[in-house]
């Protein structure tokens, strides 16, 4: 029998969304029938996966089911994506990903899969700011002397990536402060950040979620945040606004998806779950501890959160801000 959570769940969900037909709404109540996968499609260590894995385990007792994280990188996230496209849309595959969900129709050639077609929104469960960092080694102690030294010698200084969306912060920066820079872009968050720990990479764009581990840890540094004000979590670094780049801000957010066709139903259902996941003080502690500005928006109000991300990236592409791979 369904403990009092999930009952409490499926009638939320059947009170507001109605199914097409009768097997749908059976297979609903059933819902979830065996383990639950999460697949991130970036490299284990990241900020999604963090979040991801904190989340999980927050939704297991809820659920009454083992919610089991995957990790799928490649492709700046197409790999794992495009899997949970293709996928069973029974409620039992979810796809957590960030703001380069959208982004990469705009900068990725040849697209398997249309990021707002061939996804069903379930949920968007954070914003959080994105910061510039450089490795403890390096001589820079603020933006003003990053950029002194980029427009000293010009394309000498190279900066991390790990997605599309960090990849749009740190040229966006690099178009605002007026410098050349080079991209470098990894696979995933960790390896990048091993790289800058390491001193092999001179900075980074990273998520908050990411990199507070070793901000605290003293083996990297942060130059500025990417948000219009400053996080409560690293209230001494200055926005890259403040710091000297007037204009700039971005945020990056993470949100979970499924294939297409899932039920109404189970979106709704699931959005319950981490919502009552979220409302756990130590889940909340560990992910607010680690940067994300909680809020798990519906089904219905991620949807339209989608559609104006997406009208702002192809503005982006229009201004060229952002390029297509080649």
């Amino acid at each position: 029998m369904p403990s009092p959570s999930r009952r409490s769940l499926l009638a939320a969900a059947t009170a507001t969304a109605v199914l097409p037909v009768a097997h749908a709404a059976a297979q609903t109540a059933a819902w979830p029938r065996r383990p639950v996968r999460l697949l991130v499609p970036y490299a284990p260590g990241g900020g999604t996966d963090v979040f991801a894995r904190t989340l999980a385990e927050g939704l297991r007792p809820i659920l009454g089911q083992p919610v089991l994280v995957e990790n799928r990188a490649g492709a700046n996230g197409l790999v794992g994506s495009e899997v949970v496209a293709r996928g069973e849309a029974d409620g039992h595959l979810f796809l957590v990903d960030t703001g380069s969900h959208v982004m990469n129709a705009y900068v990725m050639p040849n697209m398997p899969f249309q990021p707002l077609r061939d996804f069903a929104p379930v949920a968007l469960l954070s914003r959080f700011p994105m910061l510039l960092a450089v490795g403890a080694a390096q001589p820079w102690r603020n933006v003003a002397e990053l950029l002194a030294a980029a427009r000293a010698a010009p394309r000498s200084i190279g900066f991390g990536t790990s997605d599309a969306a960090i990849s749009y912060a740190g040229n966006l920066f690099t178009r605002l402060a007026g410098v050349e820079m080079v991209e470098v872009a990894y696979r995933g968050a960790a390896p990048m950040l091993n790289d800058l720990i390491a001193g092999h990479l001179p900075t980074s764009w990273n998520s908050t979620v990411a990199a507070l581990p070793h901000l605290q840890g003293g083996r990297i540094r942060a130059l500025g945040v990417t948000t219009a004000a400053r996080t409560s979590l690293l209230p001494e670094v200055p926005t890259l606004a403040e710091a000297g780049v007037p204009g700039y801000e971005f945020a990056g957010w993470y949100g979970m998806v499924a294939p297409a066709a899932l039920p109404p139903a189970i979106a709704v259902a699931m959005h319950a779950a981490i919502a009552e996941a979220l409302r756990d003080a130590g889940i909340r502690e560990r992910l607010s501890r680690i940067g994300a500005d909680l809020g798990a928006l519906g089904p219905a109000e991620f949807a339209t959160f989608l559609r104006e991300d997406d009208a702002r990236w192809a503005q982006a592409a229009r201004d060229g801000l952002i390029v297509r791979a080649q």
